[in-house]
Parts: structure tokens; sequence; C-alpha cells
């Protein structure tokens, strides 16, 4: 399936209500524009080893926020999947589960909050979704022995979300999970499995399961999407980097690793097997990033990655992101249309 390119006149509006987002929707801003400096970065980030990189200054800009405005949940709230009656049946959760532990993490929050910092089933986590890459990934939180929490940096590379850990202040790549400033560049963060799935699938699998809510309903509108239109836009936001041969850059794909699948491929096809990987696709999943209400988004679909085991099929980490993004960080990767 091919996703149409959106009008002039919509595009135009996107960009204008994503710059609003962006620079308007947090109590302060970063007033130095998207040029790298390091120099006035070192004043908000003192304890940050800007002399230790593994990228160009040159490819990280402000995407408008200061530190932590947009503010991680560091002391989630659960309530369990019978007590939660506000989230419709299509809508989009990670769903992730640990040692018999299950929660579900919607994304009308993440989309507000894009971290949450928890412990599942005895492991620190950090639940992350970057609305500007549909890029939804859960990340041990222990590094070199040490648990730490994750925050927003409120800058961005390649248009995706730059975390910072609030030990040492290093600055870590979402998408990547590693670090690509201060004292732990290089270092990796174990990517643990998690789906992203409706909420209807999540409360079928774990009936007995927990759901995030907001902390302070009255913090953020709940529920609404500020990014409308975003993901049928004809280019991303905030991006200038190479965009990807013979797949539109807003299209969705499965990525797993190195490897990628067109998610229009996947639907086309229902399963998908590579090797020991089976993807497989189901309807009744809406796209958080289309209308202005999430629930009332198009259908974008299921999508599960999983493996034999000797225990049975077990799922496999896999992130459900646009082209350009895969592009950006593995251009040296094909994606199977």
């Amino acid at each position: 399936m091919s996703t149409p390119a959106a009008s002039p006149t919509r595009r135009r509006l996107t960009a204008l209500g994503l710059a609003a987002v962006l620079f308007a929707s947090t109590p302060a801003f970063d007033g130095g524009g998207a040029s790298a400096n390091p120099d006035r970065w070192s004043r908000e980030w003192p304890q940050t080893d800007f002399a230790t990189t593994s990228v160009g200054f040159d490819e990280i800009r402000s995407g408008g926020p200061p530190k932590d405005g947009i503010p991680s949940i560091d002391n989630p709230v659960f309530k369990t999947v019978a007590e939660v009656a506000d989230l419709s049946a299509t809508e989009p959760v990670i769903g992730l589960s640990i040692n018999g532990d299950a929660r579900a993490y919607p994304l009308r929050i993440l989309t507000w909050h894009e971290i949450v910092n928890d412990t599942v089933g005895g492991v620190p986590v950090s639940v992350t979704y970057c609305p500007l890459c549909n890029s939804a990934i859960v990340f041990e939180r222990t590094v070199a022995g040490e648990v730490t929490e994750f925050g927003t940096t409120g800058k961005l590379r390649n248009s995706d979300l730059v975390m910072y850990d609030r030990s040492t202040e290093s600055w870590w790549q979402q998408f990547l999970g590693e670090a690509i400033v201060g004292e732990r560049t290089g270092t990796r963060l174990t990517i643990v499995p998690a789906r992203l799935e409706s909420w209807e699938r999540f409360a079928a699998r774990f009936p007995e399961g927990q759901v995030l809510i907001p902390n302070n309903p009255g913090l953020r509108p709940y529920g609404a999407n500020p990014y409308v239109g975003y993901d049928s836009a004809f280019e991303p936001f905030l991006y200038d980097g190479e965009m990807p041969e013979g797949i539109e850059p807003m299209q969705r794909v499965v990525a797993v690793g190195d490897r990628a699948w067109s998610l229009a491929l996947l639907r086309e096809k229902g399963t998908i097997e590579d090797g020991d990987l089976v993807l497989n696709w189901e309807p009744g999943q809406t796209s958080a990033l289309d209308t202005r209400a999430i629930d009332e988004g198009r259908d974008v679909g299921n999508v599960t990655v999983q493996r034999a085991a000797a225990e049975g099929m077990v799922d496999v980490a896999y992130d459900v992101t646009f082209a350009f993004v895969f592009h950006a960080f593995r251009p040296d990767s094909e994606i199977v249309k």
C-alpha cells in the first residue's frame, strides 16, 4: 500500500504545526537555533564531555525545547487493564512483558513525554518514542553496572530524538541506543523486545496487565496528536540528509537491526519469512501521527517479529519507523520493498 503524498498546502500547514509544537509547547526554549555550538551548549550542559564524540556536531540540531523541555516520566503511574476505559480498541500502545510483568505504554502519553523510566519484572528500562521518526524502542537502563535515568536533550540528529543519561549527561541516539557525545560515547544500550500494538491486542494478551496513565491528566492534551498529517507529508521535518531510493521517505518500514522491509510489502503478503525471522501484519491499529485525535487515525496495522526457539516462537526487537530514518542510520542497508 502506498500512502498518498500530502498536498503542498497540507505539507505547509504540517510544518507550521510542528514548529508550533516544538517551539511553543514547553515553558522555556533553546534560543540558539539549529546551529551546532558546543561552547554555548556547555553552559546548559556543564557535565557533558564535549571533547568526546563519535559524530560531527553539525549533525546535531536544536528541536526547539531545552534540556528536559519535553519531560520524561520518572515515577510512572499505572492502572490495571480492567480499570482503563479511555483507550479505544485500535489505539497504539507499546506492549512490554518482562518476567511475567506486563505493561502497556499508550502513545497518547508518550507523544508528549517521549521517555518513561520504569522497572518492569525487576529490570530497569527506558521506554522511548520519537514522534518525528515513529520510533518506539525499549532499552535496559543499566549502563556499566549502574542504573541510570534518561531524559530528553531537546536536540535531534537525523530528526531523531537525542536522549541523555542523568549519571554522566552523555548524549544518546534513540534510534541506535548508542552514546554519541560524552564520556560514554560508543557505549550501546541493550534493546528489549516489545510490540507496537493496538490496545485491544495488548489487553487480550495480558488481561491482568498494567497500563500507564498520566501523572497529571491536565498537563498535556493527552489523546491529541500535535503532529497532524505528519506521516502523510511529502518529506520529514528537521531533516536535510539523503533520502532513500525507490521508496517515499515517509513510508513505514519494519527494521530489525540492519535489515528492513517496507510495511507496504508486509501488508500485501501478510507474512514474510527471512531466515529464522517471521514477520506478520494484521489490521487494527491506528496511526498516532495522522488525525488530530489519535484514536481516529487511519489503520496502519499491527506488526509482530518472532523467531523459533526451544520454548516456541519468541519476540524479536523491531521498530516500525520511516524509510528516511532507516536510510539515515543504515545507509548501506537495503530496504526490501
